[in-house]
């Protein structure tokens, strides 16, 4: 099932999300942002691999594109009972930053100025790491979407890291290139479409474009998981006979994605598909005992996936200091 995802579930909470607040209606304790902000970074190491996750801020969603091949009612029982508020979906937005042999490898570049303002903070949570943002050598996105792409360029349409190397997934590229997307699509993902155009050929910018097994530095490698968009690709890091799998946007959600495998979100452009390779990252997960970095899950992301019978669960990592 081919699904076209719209800007109004970016748009309808987005305006009025004021940090972390939850439906008064719900019984249990809402807890409200800092007065001033909380660390946007977070280390830990895998193997000889030096991984930091990077904030670049969160998106105000509204639930309404979660699960939508399954009952509203069914959707609204979960959140409640896991916690989670019945109207905002509170989407985070981890970055990570990878440290292997001589290379510094980014994995997407977030939203920049162009989306949302409760996103587009990666270079100064960066730096605020230590992070010196020149340094990198390696730029890989894992799809074409706003919150991955868009902060690129700089205010002049200059890539903001010229001096790095530059991977996307071939059909991710030539999908959102092709001529006359724009004019193929609604209305409302025009824009999409255009931003991910302007992105893409952006100057100072030389796309590598790989493909399923394609090493962009030694110990990182990418892999196919379409769905959520034509061309999406996840990222292995392994050192040390330890493996992780940045995910990208090929699982949203830690709590629906793990417990309801089958069920898809609005931005998921083929549903079908989106579950096809949901199931196959989660097997292959468990079996491993491979760790996996959520994009849009809970800062910092990390941790791995127990299964409990043909369902699944996420156990976040234990924070060592």
């Amino acid at each position: 099932m081919l699904l076209r995802p719209t800007r109004r579930t970016f748009l309808k909470t987005a305006a009025a999300m004021p940090a972390f607040a939850l439906p008064g209606a719900q019984a249990f304790a809402s807890l409200g942002a800092p007065e001033g902000t909380n660390a946007g970074h977070f280390r830990f190491t895998l193997g000889e691999a030096k991984i930091t996750v990077v904030s670049d801020g969160y998106l105000g969603l509204s639930v309404e594109g979660l699960g939508v091949n399954a009952p509203d009612d069914e959707v609204q029982a979960f959140l409640a009972k896991h916690y989670l508020s019945t109207e905002t979906n509170y989407s985070h937005t981890n970055h990570i930053h990878i440290e292997i042999g001589d290379a510094r490898v980014l994995v997407d570049v977030g939203s920049g100025n162009r989306f949302l303002d409760t996103a587009g903070r990666v270079w100064q949570n960066m730096e605020a790491a230590g992070l010196d943002p020149s340094t990198i050598t390696h730029v890989v996105i894992t799809h074409a979407h706003p919150d991955h792409i868009w902060g690129i360029r700089d205010d002049f349409d200059e890539a903001i890291l010229p001096d790095a190397e530059y991977f996307i997934g071939e059909t991710e590229k030539t999908y959102w290139t092709q001529d006359g997307l724009a004019s193929q699509v609604p209305a409302e993902m025009q824009q999409f479409v255009v931003g991910a155009q302007n992105s893409l050929n952006v100057d100072g910018a030389e796309w590598q474009l790989v493909q399923d097994g394609t090493e962009i530095a030694p110990g990182v490698r990418v892999i196919d998981t379409p769905g959520h968009t034509p061309g999406h690709m996840s990222v292995v890091v392994e050192s040390g006979g330890q493996q992780l799998i940045a995910l990208g946007d090929a699982m949203t959600h830690a709590y629906t994605n793990f417990a309801h495998p089958g069920w898809y979100n609005e931005f998921d452009m083929d549903g079908d598909q989106t579950v096809a390779t949901r199931k196959r990252l989660l097997d292959m997960a468990a079996a491993d005992g491979m760790a996996v970095l959520g994009y849009h899950f809970p800062f910092p992301g990390v941790g791995h996936v127990m299964r409990e019978g043909e369902d699944y669960s996420f156990v976040p990592a234990l924070w060592k200091f």
